[in-house]
């Protein structure tokens, strides 16, 4: 008779083999969802490993809105090897008929004996339903393995299905004393290759990016991705009271069909059926001499622009932090330092009387890339009153 002791020891080896092989499975799905950021619009970027008896017999990631999800490539690949099989799947499986048949019951169908979930649907159509429709099913479900890393891969998408609102990146590079550019102007290059590398990867992974008219008339830039590999550019925004912003605009010439240009109803009716002309939509937000931009962001949220990367200037960096609108920060300092009291700052607003009134970031990560300093974090404000 085998001592109890042994048996425990032995059924604790093989749940903490369970364990490792759960979570390495669940790292490779989600590695391949990430590869896919950026492509699938509103939707969530998901990945899904299936195995039997040890082996790897089907792999999938969703690549597009619209097309085949995760579970669909996967169980494709697996074919009759998915019968009595374990699916791991970073996000849980749709139980409903939207542009494509409902994932959870295609897992019934194939066979798949356990599924393995990293984190639920925050999508209020799903919500749970798809691992009920599983158990009763009579599959075995696991949920949470390595959540928080699925979480945050899909940070853009939970907070636009949750809210109907784009998750806006503010993305910014600085010099140490806080400085845009020089007190005349020269920006070009306050960070080294490597971060600016990195800049275009985020623009190819934000459905949109905004700038302000400022910004356009001093740099005018072509709002693209240029990567070693052909990328995905993101629709071009541009905050402009008075539509000041040129037909001739770099950004027009590439991009005019696409580009949206947020003004207010005092913007010139001549100047913007001159922009219409080249394809570009206006949107009048607000009777002031200001955009407004809580009604901008409405707007853009209900024609389906999920992520903004906003790459503004100090004044637009700091109307929209003061009007909340900014859910994640990324800032690069490159190790120089330049002076002026007239120099751009990072942030041009009126500012906090009180430090204890001062916006902090919350969740702060600190990596160099190359010769700069990255700093990302989420902006909360800690108001004393």
């Amino acid at each position: 008779m085998i001592p109890r002791m042994a048996l425990l020891l032995f059924w604790g080896f093989f749940v903490l083999i369970e364990i490792i092989n759960d979570e390495y499975y669940m790292d490779l799905a989600i590695s391949m969802a990430s590869k896919a950021m950026g492509q699938t619009g509103i939707n969530p970027v998901v990945g899904c490993v299936i195995t039997n008896e040890g082996s790897i017999v089907g792999m999938g990631a969703h690549l597009h809105r619209g097309e085949g999800h995760a579970e669909v490539q996967a169980v494709s690949m697996a074919g009759e090897r998915a019968v009595g099989g374990v699916a791991y799947v970073t996000l849980e499986p749709c139980s409903h008929y939207g542009k494509t048949p409902p994932c959870a019951e295609l897992l019934v169908a194939s066979g798949i004996k356990r599924v393995v979930i990293a984190t639920l649907d925050p999508n209020p159509v799903v919500a749970g339903r798809g691992v009920e429709l599983l158990k009763e099913a009579g599959i075995q479900v696991t949920i949470g393995v390595l959540e928080s890393k699925a979480r945050k891969l899909n940070e853009k998408f939970n907070y636009y299905i949750t809210t109907r609102r784009p998750f806006i990146t503010l993305k910014s590079a600085a010099t140490l004393d806080g400085k845009l550019a020089t007190k005349s102007g020269s920006s070009q290059w306050i960070s080294g290759p490597a971060a600016r590398a990195e800049v275009h990867t985020l623009r190819h992974q934000h459905e949109a990016i905004m700038i302000g008219v400022n910004t356009l008339l001093h740099d005018n830039p072509s709002l693209t991705t240029r990567l070693d590999v052909e990328a995905k550019h993101p629709i071009p925004i541009i905050v402009d009271a008075k539509l000041r912003t040129p037909s001739t605009a770099k950004v027009i010439q590439l991009n005019g069909s696409r580009i949206i240009i947020l003004t207010t109803d005092l913007a010139s009716k001549d100047k913007e059926l001159e922009l219409k002309q080249h394809g570009v939509t206006i949107v009048r937000c607000g009777s002031g001499d200001r955009v407004d931009l809580e009604q901008a962001i409405q707007w853009l949220g209900e024609h389906e622009v999920s992520s903004i990367l906003l790459e503004g200037g100090g004044k637009l960096n700091g109307a929209m932090l003061e009007a909340g609108l900014i859910q994640k920060v990324i800032l690069y300092y490159g190790m120089k330092i330049v002076g002026g009291t007239n120099a751009p700052s990072l942030f041009a607003m009126d500012g906090v009387e009180l430090m204890q009134d001062a916006y902090t970031l919350e969740g702060v990560e600190v990596q160099l890339v190359g010769e700069d300093i990255r700093i990302t974090g989420y902006p909360n404000r800690i108001d004393s009153k």
